[in-house]
Formats: C-alpha cells, structure tokens, sequence
C-alpha cells in the first residue's frame, strides 16, 4: 500500500488514496498511526473523488474514530491533491469535501510548488445543541465551569464542524498538565461526543500561545481547528482582534475572524516521505 506522509506545522498525517473505501479503516488507522509498529502519525486522511467538490477527505484519528475536518489535514490535502494533478485551483482556490461539509481552500504557490494554504474553517456555531454540550441555553458559554483533575476550569464552548472546549490561562500553556487533564475534558459527560480541549494564554491582542489534547489522538503539536477556535473564544471575550498569530510547540498558524461570520486558518503545509507500507491489512487479516 503506497503512503505519503505530511504535516501542517507538526501535525502529522498518512495521506492514502484508496482505489475503493471497503476496508475497515478504523482498524488501519491504529496501525498506520501507532509510532513505534506503524509509520507513526496523528491522523490518515483518505484523498478520495467528490460528486460535490474537487476532492473528498475522510479522516481517521489514532484511536480510529473518524473526525468530521481537521484545519492542518485540509491543508496537507490540498497541497497534496494540487500538486498530485488531482485537483486544478480556480482563482486560487480548492472546494474539499469533508464530513462537516464543503469547504474552500486557497492556496499560495511558488514555482509551481503550493506553499501556503488558507483555508475557510466555517462559521463558528455555539448553540449547546450543536457542539454539542449537556448545558442549557441559547449560547455561546463563555464561561462553563468544569472541575476535573483537582482544577476548576472556565469552558468556552463552540463548534466548528467539531466540538471544542477552550480555557485560559494567565501562565505559560507548558504549565499546564493537558496530559493528565485532557483525557478527563475530552471524556467528559458534558461532552456527548466527546471534545477537542485547549488550553490557551493571550499574549497581547495580535498573539495567543496554545496546547491542545485532540480527541482522538491526544497531545499534538498544533491543531487548526483548535487554533482558530481559541481565537474565535478570545474574540468572544474582546481579548484579541481580527487576525492573530496562535503559537503552537509545532510551529504558528493564522487565524482571521472578524466576529461574525468565517473563520479562517493559514498556515504551511509539508511533504515528508513516502512509501509503501508492509505491515499487512488488520481489517483483511484472518479472513
């Protein structure tokens, strides 16, 4: 089975392009995923043909859930998808398709070659319901009290085609112990579907430093969808402006919102090796 991994500032992928999607991809996705028997990677994403877009993304975390978008895959698809001749961008941009619906994708190229990719992340929503999260009223909860792990955390809540949990802090995020938190936030009852949890600290009005536990995979050095939902979540709060810069441990990424409607990520999206994966199908094996 041919391969190629990429990241999107640190966050890792398989990238396959199936011939058909009759496999138990769950069951692969925990081998290709794993870092010690596998390729190693926070994700695989299956570059697929769309009846309503240039391509299709199917994602699937290490744990084999399937995620509904993931900001740093689309990035690392559309690079991939683009220079691969799968994809032609018209006036710049690339439409994937994804579980959490179509979204557009600009891309910045240089030499023939994609460099950046800016991606429209949707339009935050924060009604209860649609994150989803066990809490009355209208939305957004900017301020939902969540005790865990013997800290009190104050949870702002939103979707962006998946769910997410952002608290704040007034120290460093490397502080903070996501890895003994994180699973208790991401499991939590409050979080039907469990949740993506960042823990963010606003550096001035144009900078935030992040970490986030992805559900599903755990520690990551950056999330797209996690970036730009902790910007959306200090905006919500007046804490920052328009555009801002989220340092991330893999590298920054760029997020644009002006409050009322999409959001935007940018950020780089890299290719790191391909080949041919060896260890065997799980999802055929006995059969």
């Amino acid at each position: 089975m041919r391969f190629v991994k990429m990241h999107g500032t640190g966050n890792d992928f398989v990238l396959l392009q199936p011939q058909d999607e009759g496999r138990d991809w769950p069951a692969l996705a925990r081998a290709l995923c794993d870092r010690h028997y596998g390729i190693g990677a926070d994700g695989v994403i299956l570059v697929l043909p769309s009846q309503r877009a240039d391509v299709r993304m199917r994602i699937f975390n290490p744990d084999g859930s399937e995620a509904e978008m993931c900001g740093n895959g689309i990035r690392c698809l559309v690079r991939y998808a683009v220079e691969r001749g799968i994809a032609t961008p018209r006036d710049g941009r690339v439409m994937v398709e994804a579980l959490a619906g179509v979204l557009p994708a600009w891309v910045e190229t240089e030499g023939g070659s994609v460099r950046r990719v800016r991606v429209g992340m949707g339009v935050p929503r924060f009604s209860p319901a649609e994150v989803p999260v066990a809490a009355e009223g209208p939305g957004p909860l900017l301020e939902l009290p969540l005790e865990v792990k013997g800290w009190r955390l104050s949870l702002t809540c939103l979707s962006l085609g998946n769910p997410h949990a952002v608290h704040f802090l007034t120290t460093p995020v490397r502080d903070f112990p996501l890895e003994e938190v994180g699973p208790a936030v991401e499991r939590h009852p409050l979080f039907p579907q469990r949740v993506n949890f960042g823990v963010a600290r606003v550096l001035d009005a144009g900078r935030i430093e992040l970490r986030v536990w992805e559900r599903g995979a755990g520690p990551t050095l950056a999330c797209g969808s996690g970036a730009t939902a902790a910007v959306v979540a200090a905006r919500l709060r007046g804490l920052v402006g328009e555009r801002v810069e989220v340092e991330l441990p893999g590298g920054p990424l760029t997020i644009e919102w002006d409050g009322r409607g999409e959001a935007y990520l940018s950020g780089p999206a890299e290719w790191v090796f391909e080949g041919t994966w060896l260890g065997g199908d799980p999802s055929r094996q006995g059969s």
